[in-house]
């Protein structure tokens, strides 16, 4: 199929995908359709679901080191539809996503292509990295518990599974079970504890709930600081934003009012996830593509990240920002993170099941 063809398609394919240029290369309208990418030599072209004022420093420092431009596609939803339809013909070199599960997808859905490098290696530690080189993480963020400094003792939960315990009905908040963040935590504990102790874990977190998941992990806090309950699941950059909000002042005095507890340091250690990037199997400007995602896993573009949304590195030793520092240390959980992808179904399965999103049970 021809490319123009496709353009056509786009609206069918993809009308629920907002696309929007970050920076200059790509053309985009919101419906998906675009012009060709440019075929300069000295070029890459990036699609991103993360926001350009994540990567914009990011990408104009890699183009000021190394003299590549970068052509960049932000696309909000549908970015392996997209992958799909366009298939041999697409203009994407690499991929930029947030949650393990997307790349997954992409694997499975056979759009990306192994790369590997010394650097990569040897940034990027085992668990984050696709053992084929089909992904690679750039960024983790910890599932955490928020916890009410008024309400809560130290001590009282210390585990995912304290969550569960009957002493805390009534008492914990959290979003959808089906949200990608939920999923992926869920698949982490199938992956470390089997499918039967999830199942079991999974409907006691759902009895001890204060009302029916809703909201994102913002509105967790939210239902902290007004007594709705007293612990809250969330990833650790929320309390980031929160704290640093200045246009909203309202959460800030949430975030004051919690304490970050980091579960399971005792056993397998905390969740992450990550934020990662892939070579698409289209990629006709390969070398540059793999010189780009190689200058995102070190020193310099690993500080940036550090310092734009309140995320950890991935690559071990670089300078966290002074507010991630001030929640201390923790043990993540080390198991590869393809391996809990793969349980993401079966997760989402079980949130059915148990009827998660229906709240709690206990009449």
């Amino acid at each position: 199929m021809k490319h123009a063809d496709l353009h056509r398609l786009y609206p069918k394919i993809l009308g629920y995908a907002a696309v929007s240029v970050l920076v200059t290369g790509l053309i985009v309208s919101p419906w998906g359709n675009t012009a060709r990418a440019t075929d300069d030599e000295n070029s890459v072209n990036l699609y991103s679901y993360r926001q350009a004022f994540l990567i914009d420093p990011l990408l104009d420092a890699f183009t000021e080191q190394t003299g590549i431009k970068v052509n960049t596609v932000f696309v909000k939803k549908g970015m392996l539809e997209r992958l799909k339809a366009e298939g041999r013909n697409s203009d994407a070199d690499m991929v930029l996503s947030a949650d393990i599960g997307r790349l997954h997808d992409m694997v499975t859905a056979g759009v990306l292509q192994g790369v590997s490098s010394d650097k990569l290696n040897k940034n990027i530690p085992s668990q984050f990295r696709h053992p084929e080189g089909l992904w690679y993480g750039l960024t983790l963020r910890a599932r955490i518990i928020f916890a009410s400094k008024d309400r809560t003792q130290p001590g009282e939960v210390l585990s995912l599974a304290d969550l569960a315990k009957p002493a805390l009905q009534g008492r914990v908040c959290t979003r959808s079970g089906k949200h990608v963040y939920n999923v992926s935590l869920i698949a982490s504990v199938i992956a470390n504890e089997g499918i039967d102790q999830t199942r079991q874990w999974l409907t006691g977190l759902r009895d001890n709930l204060a009302r029916k998941p809703q909201g994102n992990d913002r509105a967790q806090a939210k239902a902290i600081s007004e007594g709705v309950c007293d612990y809250a699941i969330a990833n650790t950059y929320y309390m980031g934003k929160m704290v640093t909000n200045t246009l909203k002042p309202e959460q800030q005095q949430w975030a004051a009012g919690i304490r970050i507890i980091f579960p399971d340091q005792d056993g397998h250690g905390t969740h992450v996830n990550i934020s990662g990037a892939a070579i698409t199997k289209s990629a006709k400007h390969r070398d540059n593509a793999i010189a780009l995602l190689e200058f995102l896993s070190d020193t310099h573009a690993q500080e940036i990240y550090a310092e734009q949304n309140f995320e950890y590195p991935v690559k071990p030793d670089v300078t966290l920002h002074p507010l991630v520092s001030s929640w201390g240390k923790f043990k993540a959980d080390t198991i590869n993170l393809d391996k809990v992808a793969q349980h993401r179904i079966t997760a989402s399965k079980l949130v059915d099941e148990t009827a998660f999103d229906l709240g709690p049970q206990n009449d």
